[in-house]
């Protein structure tokens, strides 16, 4: 039986945080010097998997990995394999990643051979000094080998770039040329108001309707139906022939077609990103050896989906529209 929200959704769409600890502690993220998740907290891969299983078996047809950065989770290669049998059978049609590309020179073919077609890489510059500031501790030629090992797996790379203002702006045309040029697919996203950081959101808040006011200047953008299962919507760029997607959660949120909800590390489910709203999976996933508590518990949350979130970012008040960090929840 398909997953229905009280407004009609069909929920397809898991998104699986596999852990809330990242290599990188990128500024419009987390702060400098976060508290994660003590490690007894989290869920063991194998409780990972028999809760994906249940969903899968509850209707959903694409599961994304994410974190924090999924790949610096210990025996993480297990779990993509373990749940891949899903893709073998037909239950799931896709398994994706999404990944700062540190990892990647060492997990790429792997996850190629176990059925991970396509992958999204977060990359907000070209410059290793700027890419050095925006993720404190990042080494862009390390992430850059990441993707030519990751192509060179066969494996289908689209960018995810946060838009800052006066930070990449500018560079955005450049970046648009170059992942074109390699046949990725660049997918541009407004700065989201989740959990206390250092800077100030206000001063980093790009509206994506200026970016692409200002990318039009220079390209030919033609909106199309493209659709990956994500919120993004898409354009097809003439003078590069690529597209380019536009992630817009504060001008124009994309909730009435919201297909997905996010499981945690420890199994807290998230009905939508921009809510506090979440139900608790672990208790009855270790309630018993069945799986019918924790279906019955996804079924109760499934029906409290709201209809969309209400993210603001306002100099008045300096705080985030959610408290939780987005590396919790996997964006």
């Amino acid at each position: 039986m398909d997953m229905i929200d009280p407004f009609g959704r069909t929920i397809s769409y898991l998104r699986v945080s596999v852990t809330d600890r990242c290599d990188f502690r990128c500024t419009y993220c987390m702060a400098e010097d976060m508290a994660f998740l003590p490690k007894k907290d989290l869920l063991s891969l194998e409780e990972l998997d028999r809760l994906c299983t249940v969903f899968i078996e509850k209707g959903v047809r694409k599961l994304r990995l994410t974190g924090g950065e999924p790949l610096v989770r210990k025996n993480i290669m297990h779990l993509v394999r373990q749940i891949s049998r899903h893709l073998e059978s037909g239950a799931l049609e896709e398994l994706t990643l999404t990944t700062n590309g540190s990892q990647l020179s060492r997990f790429a073919a792997e996850l190629a051979d176990c059925g991970v077609k396509r992958i999204n890489v977060s990359l907000d510059t070209l410059d290793p000094e700027k890419f050095r500031q925006i993720t404190r501790w990042g080494n862009l030629d390390k992430v850059m080998d990441g993707i030519d090992t990751a192509q060179a797996a066969g494996l289908k790379v689209k960018l995810n770039a946060v838009a800052l203002k006066d930070f990449n702006d500018a560079e955005l045309p450049e970046m648009l040329r170059w992942a074109h040029g390699r046949g990725m697919e660049l997918t541009v996203i407004e700065t989201m108001p989740m959990g206390e950081i250092d800077a100030d959101r206000t001063d980093q808040y790009l509206p994506l309707s200026l970016l692409r006011a200002a990318l039009e200047r220079q390209f030919t953008l033609t909106d199309i139906p493209y659709k990956t299962g994500g919120p993004a919507r898409y354009v097809h760029v003439a003078e590069t022939a690529g597209r380019l997607g536009f992630i817009t959660p504060m001008t124009h949120n994309f909730c009435e077609s919201c297909n997905r909800v996010r499981l945690t590390c420890t199994g807290t489910l998230y009905m939508c990103l921009g809510q506090e709203d979440a139900s608790d999976l672990r208790a009855p996933l270790r309630a018993s050896e069945g799986n019918e508590l924790v279906a019955d518990a996804i079924d109760e949350a499934i029906g409290r989906k709201p209809k969309g979130h209400d993210f603001i970012i306002d100099r008045r008040t300096n705080r985030p529209s959610v408290s939780r960090h987005m590396s919790v929840t996997g964006g």
